[in-house]
């Protein structure tokens, strides 16, 4: 079992930066690949960020690649989410997920475990 915890979130201004943060519980979390999905208001959830086991290994979305970096600490079972250059598009509620496995992946319904998120809005 793997709990996550995201934290960071809250109202910026369009070409501000945050950071969001997701703590993770168990044992298990540095053999896991972790994710970054959010959630815009009235749409359905989608892909933002993934990071491999070891951190070396990135993905990212176009609508983020440039602006958002995925980063990890397995000394601390955290998993970052920098964003910069906010845009007012980047508004939604941001989960962090657990894969079962150590490689990158995107889709969704492969995650095991989710957060509760964490709300980010960005004001024009």
């Amino acid at each position: 079992q793997v709990q996550l915890v995201e934290s960071g979130g809250g109202l910026v201004q369009a070409g501000d930066s945050l950071r969001l943060s997701c703590a993770a519980s168990g044992r298990t979390f540095s053999s896991r690949a972790m994710g970054w999905f959010r959630q815009p208001p009235g749409k359905e959830r989608e892909f933002v960020a993934a990071i491999d086991w070891s951190g070396v290994s990135t993905t990212y979305a176009d609508s983020v690649k440039g602006r958002f970096t995925i980063s990890r600490t397995n000394a601390k079972n955290t998993v970052y989410l920098q964003m910069n250059s906010l845009k007012p598009d980047d508004t939604a509620v941001y989960y962090c997920a657990a894969s079962p496995g150590g490689f990158v992946i995107t889709q969704m319904k492969t995650y095991e475990y989710w957060g509760q998120g964490t709300q980010v809005t960005v004001s024009s």
